[in-house]
């Protein structure tokens, strides 16, 4: 059943009628504001200086994934390098997602993935040699692009960028791509995973998931990858997999600055304000822009609970 509902949930997210129908009902703007942090990187900025005033980070992400034409990668790119020009005035940490489908690689793979270089090398200027956790985090999508956009992210770390990588737990070749990060001391993002696929590659069901994210949890925080300088990311709202990163963090010698838990902004705020509170590095993953549609719905997609929210936008 929660294979076919999520299948619905990415039709919906890449219905280009439904998209516009959506973004341009003005009672649908109730769904916008819940999970996107504004309509421009200013406001993006506005938002994430907010939160930083209650010392968590932000990891700022440029709405406008799917896209078909050259245009609309172009109009990607400017705005995902007019987020840059404004991270480098800040004094926020330059983190930056971005999605292969944002920068044209479901037109072109080579051309999209060849325009993450200049992206990684702005970023890299901006943020000179200010402290901060900077990044480019390389967001993961379904299964059949996996092996390149592990490929790209090894190429742009060979070269010497700050970039990191999103894997997903609900792969089973999650494991191996995951230890070669571990030993070149890189950054991992790591999510359970929106997609679904056969049991040939992938752990089937929530519970086969959540057993393979502990198992990767316990890597990921091993003394082991603490002498790598490996920098550990928990994407997840499940306070349980909190508490226990937490857990095994302290019982292996982890210090609370070196690993970090992200949630989704509009998700989970009260949560990320406890465990800031507590000492926890937390970060929140920020959208922005107007094309907010295939995120929102992708929002339902993962957590069915949030179909009220549509529903209510629509009254």
């Amino acid at each position: 059943m929660r294979r076919f509902w999520q299948k619905g949930m990415i039709a919906l997210a890449r219905s280009s009628r439904l998209k516009h129908f959506m973004q341009s009902n003005r009672g649908a703007s109730k769904l916008a504001t819940r999970y996107v942090g504004g309509d421009n990187v200013v406001e993006a900025l506005d938002c994430a200086n907010r939160l930083s005033r209650s010392n968590i980070r932000s990891s700022l992400f440029y709405l406008g994934e799917y896209v078909d034409t050259h245009e609309l990668v172009d109009r990607n790119i400017t705005s995902i390098n007019r987020a840059i020009d404004m991270i480098s005035l800040s004094e926020l940490d330059g983190h930056l997602s971005v999605d292969p489908t944002q920068v044209g690689c479901s037109i072109d793979w080579d051309k999209g993935a060849a325009a993450f270089w200049p992206i990684a090398e702005a970023l890299k200027k901006a943020v000179g040699e200010r402290d901060g956790v900077h990044c480019l985090m390389i967001d993961m999508e379904d299964d059949s692009v996996v092996e390149r956009t592990v490929a790209l992210y090894h190429a742009l770390h060979a070269d010497g960028y700050p970039v990191a990588l999103t894997l997903q737990a609900y792969l089973k070749r999650t494991e191996g791509d995951l230890e070669k990060i571990i030993r070149q001391g890189g950054k991992v993002r790591l999510v359970k995973g929106a997609f679904v696929a056969g049991s040939d590659i992938a752990h089937v069901g929530n519970a086969a998931v959540k057993a393979n994210y502990y198992r990767l949890v316990d890597r990921m925080l091993s003394k082991e990858a603490l002498e790598y300088g490996f920098y550990p990311i928990f994407a997840t709202h499940d306070h349980e997999i909190h508490g226990y990163a937490i857990e095994t963090a302290r019982a292996n010698g982890w210090p609370q600055c070196s690993y970090e838990i992200e949630m989704l902004y509009g998700a989970r705020d009260d949560v990320a304000e406890e465990l800031s509170a507590h000492g926890e590095r937390v970060r929140l993953y920020l959208p922005f822009g107007a094309d907010w549609w295939p995120y929102a719905i992708r929002r339902i997609g993962e957590n069915p609970k949030n179909l009220n929210l549509l529903l209510r936008s629509l009254i």
